[in-house]
């Protein structure tokens, strides 16, 4: 406090100090300032602390250094990038954009503070998080209604599911095309998406290849009335919702089949040991496997 109130007061021309004073501190002397190692900090904590200069009628100067022998990393270097970009009064709600888009935003109902809803896409998450108050505030959030459509299988394959910047530039194409890419009812309006991002912006790249398959599996999912599976290096765990299936004499002449490969656990879940080591062989075993519970649900052989 002592060292703050004498440079307030004109005491010290120059202050040198930790990221403490990104927030609350209003020096409207102050026009200038210089953050070392910008490439180690947070864009909205880049945005705070640039933000004590320039606050009286001087204009305000910020310098940001790199290293100058060493390279930065690619995140680092697109923060650096929207920093030098956004200048300008207001730009608050876009610096956040970006760094929602960089980071990924936290789980609303938990404490992850990053990278959660990038998992799904934030239209996407945010449909699914307004389909779960809706049924909480209805009350039918907890109550088992075969009828009930709302709900939206949850796949975990532990592989990148997202429209990287790289390949759709503008934040919001790539909004409206999670949006759209959500509302995918079938696989050939999953095909027609492929071919219109072909045509639009060229080759589709993996993380987008495995968005749309994870679109897919989802509506087999709902026909299997499958809640969630789960794909690792080991295998496939595949949960019902409410530990029920359509045609449980269809289920289990199709394990019995199966030779030992798929097994149905105590608690009602099935599992599939398999080796899958890359992404492209734990969609390909999960898509062959919801496939085959999604023909069985509707009577098919």
């Amino acid at each position: 406090e002592t060292v703050m109130t004498a440079f307030s007061d004109g005491e010290y021309d120059i202050l040198l100090s930790t990221s403490i004073i990104e927030s609350g501190i209003d020096l409207p002397r102050v026009n200038t300032m210089i953050i070392h190692r910008a490439d180690m900090f947070g864009l909205s904590q880049l945005y705070q602390i640039r933000g004590r200069i320039g606050r009286g009628k001087i204009r305000g100067y910020a310098y940001l250094t790199v290293p100058a022998r060493r390279n930065i990393s690619k995140t680092a270097e697109r923060r650096l990038n929207v920093m030098q970009a956004l200048d300008t009064l207001g730009a608050g709600f876009s610096i956040a954009s970006h760094d929602m888009d960089i980071r990924g935003a936290g789980n609303i109902l938990g404490e992850e503070q990053s990278g959660h809803i990038k998992e799904v896409g934030v239209a996407l998450y945010q449909h699914m998080l307004e389909e779960a108050i809706a049924a909480a505030k209805s009350g039918t959030a907890f109550e088992d209604d075969a009828e009930d459509n709302s709900w939206s299988p949850i796949i975990s394959t532990g592989m990148p599911v997202l429209i990287p910047e790289r390949y759709v530039a503008d934040l919001g194409v790539r909004l409206g095309l999670y949006r759209r890419i959500s509302e995918l009812n079938s696989k050939d309006d999953a095909e027609l998406m492929a071919m219109e991002l072909i045509d639009r912006f060229g080759k589709i790249p993996e993380e987008v290849e495995n968005l749309l398959a994870v679109v897919y599996v989802k509506q087999l999912c709902k026909i299997a009335n499958v809640e969630k599976v789960d794909a690792g290096p080991k295998g496939v765990v595949v949960s019902f919702r409410n530990n029920t299936f359509p045609k449980p004499e269809g289920l289990i002449q199709y394990i019995s089949s199966q030779l030992g490969m798929i097994k149905i656990r105590p608690d009602q879940k099935i599992v599939a040991e398999y080796r899958l080591d890359t992404s492209k062989e734990r969609i390909d075993a999960v898509k062959k496997i919801l496939k085959r519970l999604a023909s069985i649900a509707v009577g098919e052989k």
